[in-house]
Formats: C-alpha cells, structure tokens, sequence
C-alpha cells in the first residue's frame, strides 16, 4: 500500500476513494481500523472513521490506530480526509487530529485545502467559497452538528491547533507545484506548521498534489487528493488501471436523513415520480412509528422508495429544543439504521444513503467493513460493492444533481 487515507466520515471516505480510483489506483474502502492486513494489490487503502462529530479526544484515539495500521501496511504518505465545507466545532475535530497526525509523523508543513471545484467548493484568500457563496453563507450556518458561521479556514482552524496556521495563495498557486513548494517552505520558515492553501481550479488541485510529494501528511477534501497518484506513477511504484463494475438486479431503496439544500432538492425532485415516507424525529422518540412499519412500506411500494427526515432548518431547531440535539441525532440515526438492516435481511440489493451521519449510522448498521470502489454517480459519490448480492451509494448531503436517487438507482444496478 503507497497511500494511507484516514476519512472523518464515511460519506467522505468514499468521496477520496472515489478520486482516487478515476485516478488509475487501486483503492478499497475500510470501516473502521482493520483487524487484518490488506490484500498485497491494493495501491491506496481508506480508513472510514465515524469520528467528524465525536469528543476530540475519541476522535484522536481512532485516528491515530487507523494510522497505526496504515504505517503497518507499508503507507509512505498519509491522507487525512475532513468535508470540503471544513465541518467542525471551534473545538474540533480537524485540529485536534492533525496536531496528532503532525506529532506522530513528524510532519512539518502541512497542507490544509478542502476545495473541490468540481463541487463547487473554491478557496480564494484562505476564504471557502460554496460555487458563488461564502460557507457561512451557503445553509452550513444551519448544520445542526457543526454550524460553518466563518468562511476564513484561517481564523476557523487557529483555536483548534497547537500551531501556527499559514497561508499559500492564489498567485503562488497559479504559477505551478515549484511556486507552491516555495511558498510551503516560505511559511514554514516563518513559523507556520498547517498551512491554508488557495484552490480554484482542479488544474490548482494537480498542482498542489505535484507540489505535495514527498510530504508525509497531507490534509484536505478529496479534491486535493486529485494529483497524489501521479506522484506515485510518475517514480513506478504504481501502474495505473481502470475500475471494473457489475452492479446488482432488483429492488432499490434510498433513506435520506440530509437536511442540506442540495438534499432537499433532491427530495423534492424524487417525491414527483416515487413514493416517498417522511419521518421525524419526534415519532421516532416517542416510538409512535416503527423500522418495521418503515421497511413493509419501503417493499411493497413501487419504483425507488424514499425514506426522508430532510427537514428545514426552522422544524430541526424545534425538535433540538424539545428532546435536545444529540438525542434527536441519535435516534434517528439508529433507526435508518434498522430499516437498513431489515431491507437487506428482505433481500434488497440496492441501497442509497444520504447525508454523512446517515450513512455512517446504515454502514456500521449492515457492518459493512469493506467497499470497493465503482464507477461515479455524480461528483464526489461513486458506487460501492458491499459484498456478494449487496451494492450500495453513501452521499454527502451536499453533493449530488436534483435528480441523483435515479441516477444512483440506476448505476448500482449497470451491467446486470
């Protein structure tokens, strides 16, 4: 294994390997740390954590054991992989893991670039920017976990870490990969340690991956990974190779607990032509409606099934008031994961996730402990086979066109 990846979530984790594998490597998905080692022929390997939200010190412990595993597999650069929104606490949990990750590595200068043009998300002046929109700006002020009210990754990343946050910008990025290795060690000649690089391009996205080899840390959304496997290629440690894919026949069914815009559209958009079941929150509580009920719905309904909690912000803050936001999360969460398993143990191939909580609550639900990576749904989002008779799509809530549920639908079940 060249590249070890440590994921914060496991929308996210798929995201990165998704990058990766249209990238000619060899990647597989891992829930949670791996208790044995990875197959010889695996070029990049994805440690999905569920620890975006979590006590930073727990988030710390599991990052540092998928490190541990990863330095055993024969990693000789490490990904950490956080969402291009940057979603975090004053608190954490990005600082607090990269100042971990720099300890244990001994890292010096380490890029810090959620961008993801092709999503949409840009950073300019160490702002990020979500398509023409400031991130404060964008509905992440809403986020019911980790509300983004600063667009300045500086300012928003300085209370989390022991060290001096720096910044590359724009002109330095637009020259090439030599202009950014000047300015990495211009920044950190002066002190700096996590340095906020500018992003506006995919082409800045191949620089800054030119520019980061050799660096034994790197941190970012999966866009910044875009020019890592060339570094690879380009000394012949790997031979790139395209993904093969044979998707699942039979039922599919999408479970969406996203509340992001880009969700709710998508909501929206399905409901015309499917049938849809919203839940909330408050009758999960208070047991007035059952996985069970959800489930014998979700078979015996035509077309592609929705199961949703897209709320609006206003409805979430209410539910939060009443029964108290980690609650309202948890129960949620534990439920999509129940329908999940009961649509599976029905014989139901194909399952669609929305939403990063959502989906890390169905993947350790089902306990799907490795996925190997497919072709791309939409930017961001690939397929993933779970196993023998068992395909599925994880999304960030924020990615996606209007019309992603049937495009998923559709590409877990190619070539059957």
């Amino acid at each position: 294994m060249l590249l070890g990846c440590i994921g914060d979530d496991f929308t996210g984790s798929s995201d990165l390997a998704n990058t990766l594998s249209k990238q000619g490597m060899r990647v597989v998905q891992y829930t949670g740390v791996p208790e044995s080692p990875a197959a010889e022929d695996v070029d990049a390997g994805v440690v999905a954590l569920k620890s975006r939200s979590i006590d930073p010190a727990e988030a710390v412990r599991h990052s540092l054991a998928a490190l541990e595993w990863l330095r055993a597999q024969g990693c000789v650069q490490i990904f950490f992989k956080y969402c291009s929104t940057f979603d975090s606490t004053p608190e954490g949990n990005i600082g607090p893991v990269a100042d971990a990750l720099i300890e244990a590595l001994g890292a010096e200068k380490v890029i810090v670039c959620p961008a993801f043009p092709g999503t949409g998300r840009s950073i300019y002046q160490g702002h990020l920017f979500v398509a023409d929109r400031l991130l404060n700006e964008s509905g992440m002020q809403n986020h019911p976990l980790t509300p983004m009210t600063d667009p300045d990754i500086r300012r928003w990343l300085a209370p989390q870490t022991r060290h001096a946050v720096g910044h590359v910008g724009a002109g330095a990025v637009l020259a090439g990969a030599a202009s950014i290795k000047d300015a990495l060690q211009a920044e950190h000649m002066a002190g700096k340690r996590l340095i906020v690089v500018d992003a506006l391009r995919d082409a800045d996205l191949m620089e800054i991956g030119a520019a980061a080899d050799g660096l034994p840390l790197i941190t970012g959304g999966s866009g910044v990974a875009l020019g890592l496997p060339q570094n690879f290629a380009r000394r012949g440690m790997m031979v790139p190779r395209a993904t093969t894919w044979r998707g699942e026949a039979g039922k599919c069914v999408a479970l969406s607990g996203s509340c992001s815009r880009a969700t709710r559209a998508q909501v929206a958009a399905h409901r015309t032509s499917h049938p849809s079941f919203e839940i909330s929150a408050a009758e999960v509580i208070t047991q007035q409606l059952s996985p069970e009920t959800v489930t014998n719905w979700a078979l015996t309904s035509e077309g592609i099934p929705l199961v949703y909690s897209s709320a609006d912000p206003e409805s979430i803050a209410e539910v939060q008031r009443q029964f108290g936001r980690e609650n309202a999360a948890q129960a949620l969460e534990a439920f999509f994961a129940d329908v999940a398993r009961l649509l599976v143990a029905a014989g139901v191939p194909k399952i669609l996730t929305a939403g990063g909580e959502t989906s890390g609550a169905v993947v350790e639900g089902l306990r799907l402990t490795t996925l190997e990576i497919g072709p791309e749904i939409d930017p961001g989002v690939p397929a993933l086979r779970a196993g023998n008779g068992l395909v599925v799509a994880l999304k960030s809530g924020n990615f996606g066109a209007e019309d992603y549920f049937a495009k998923a639908a559709a590409v877990l079940g190619a070539g059957t």
